[in-house]
Formats: C-alpha cells, sequence, structure tokens
C-alpha cells in the first residue's frame, strides 16, 4: 500500500489525465452529460468521483428529495453541487481554488437547470467565501495524497491530487466546524491513497474527532484502495448519524 501512496504515482496520474488525446470536452455520468473544460478534474478518469455520489446517496435512479444548504469544497465540474439540488437540496456553494473549475461547474449547473440554487465561487478552502454564511453541510472530496513539504504545484491541476504537508487539510479542520449551521454535518472523502495515520494526529492537534460513516474498496490499477466517508466534529461534540444531505 506504500507504493500507492507514493505522490509522484498521482503526479503522474494527474499528467496522464490532463494530457490524453482522447480527453472530451462533454462527456456523460448518470445518464446526464457534462461539460469538461482544460485544467478541470476530469471525473471519468478516476472511480473517486462515483464514490462521493454514492456516499451521498445522489446515485440511485429513484433520487430521494433533499432539503438544507450544501457546500462543496473542490467542486470540479460540479457534478455533486449540481445532482444536490437536482435532488432538492435549496441553497449549493460550489467552490474550487481553480478558476476553471468554477467556470465549469457554473456551465454545469446552467446546463442543468440549476443556476439559481447552486452558486459558484472560487475560494481556497474558505478563504473567498462570506465569512457569515453556514452551511447544513459541508463536504470536500480532498486532495488526499500527501506530498512533501516543501513540494510546489506546477499546475492547478495537480493540487486536486496532491496536498504538500497536508497544509490544505490542516486548515479545512480548523476552519469548517465554523461554517456549519447548528445540527450541520462536516463529510470529508479520504482513501488510503492518502496517510490516514497523519490525518488523525492533525485532527487530534486541532482538538478534532474523525469517525468513518462508510467505506468501499475498489481496485485502481495494481492496488486496491479503501475510500471512506469520514465525519469530522469538534471533539466535545457528539458525532452525528447522518451521511447525506438532510
Amino acid at each position: 500500500m506504500q507504493e500507492a501512496r507514493d505522490y509522484r504515482l498521482s503526479l503522474e496520474r494527474s499528467r496522464k489525465a490532463l494530457m490524453r488525446e482522447d480527453r472530451p470536452s462533454t462527456f456523460t455520468m448518470y445518464g446526464r452529460e457534462w461539460d469538461l473544460l482544460p485544467e478541470v478534474f476530469a471525473p471519468i478518469y478516476s472511480p473517486a468521483t462515483g464514490i462521493s455520489m454514492d456516499f451521498l446517496g445522489l446515485t440511485g435512479e429513484v433520487e430521494v428529495p433533499r432539503s438544507g444548504s450544501l457546500l462543496e469544497i473542490g467542486c470540479g465540474t460540479g457534478i455533486i453541487a449540481v445532482s444536490a439540488a437536482l435532488a432538492g437540496a435549496e441553497r449549493v456553494v460550489a467552490a474550487d481554488i481553480n478558476p476553471a473549475a468554477v467556470l465549469n461547474a457554473a456551465a454545469n449547473a446552467a446546463r442543468h437547470g440549476v443556476f439559481s440554487r447552486v452558486r459558484t465561487e472560487q475560494s481556497d478552502l474558505f478563504s473567498g467565501l462570506d465569512e457569515e454564511e453556514r452551511f447544513d453541510t459541508i463536504f470536500w472530496h480532498s486532495n488526499y495524497v500527501l506530498a512533501p513539504e516543501d513540494y510546489r504545484h506546477r499546475s492547478m491541476h495537480e493540487r486536486a491530487y496532491v496536498d504538500p504537508g497536508y497544509e490544505a487539510h490542516r486548515r479545512f479542520l480548523a476552519e469548517a466546524p465554523n461554517r456549519l449551521a447548528p445540527g450541520g454535518s462536516i463529510l470529508l472523502h479520504f482513501s488510503t491513497r492518502g496517510d490516514l495515520v497523519t490525518l488523525l494526529r492533525i485532527a487530534g492537534e486541532a482538538d478534532r474527532r474523525i469517525r468513518v460513516l462508510r467505506s468501499t474498496v475498489v481496485r485502481e490499477g495494481r492496488h486496491d484502495v479503501e475510500h471512506m466517508l469520514l465525519e469530522v466534529t469538534p471533539a466535545e461534540v457528539p458525532s452525528l448519524r447522518t451521511a447525506a444531505l438532510r
């Protein structure tokens, strides 16, 4: 499993996904057409987005209506944010540090008729958001592969794959509870390509508790990778039992 956690392998995956000659401008997932812009993470080359959709209960043939608000960090093409709005979420913010992803998510919200309920924001985690805005659910499918602390991303696309020194994870764990509405939940999609021991140590330093809500194992190349939906709470707050929008 150590090989699967090697950040250089993930950087190569990023390069190949970005440079493929057959990389499309549109693709189909879950019976819908989606736009894909250059420099944006392509869900068709990784099982991770589909797993997130399943974790959040957004893949069923019959969509269960939901309510409440969702903040998606690292929205990419916007599939999760748009699908949540289509399933009934009343207010969705799709945020990404990559300006191309922000445009991509907005295009897909317009394509599927939910532009009035899906707001897109360029934001490094929470930095670009109104400090007073609160959410019922905060979800981040993180860039869970740990890169050396001194590594510098060579492209926006690489930011979707690796997190040097887990700097972004540190900030997420520290800041996310401050953005929750009362009774809200913080959900983090992580995997064994990441360093769970280090994540747990960082959580402890931030006085946060982490609990696995759901998990699944998929074959990715030569490796069996476990994907996990983690719930994050302040250490003094009892964990919640929700795994999707309420």
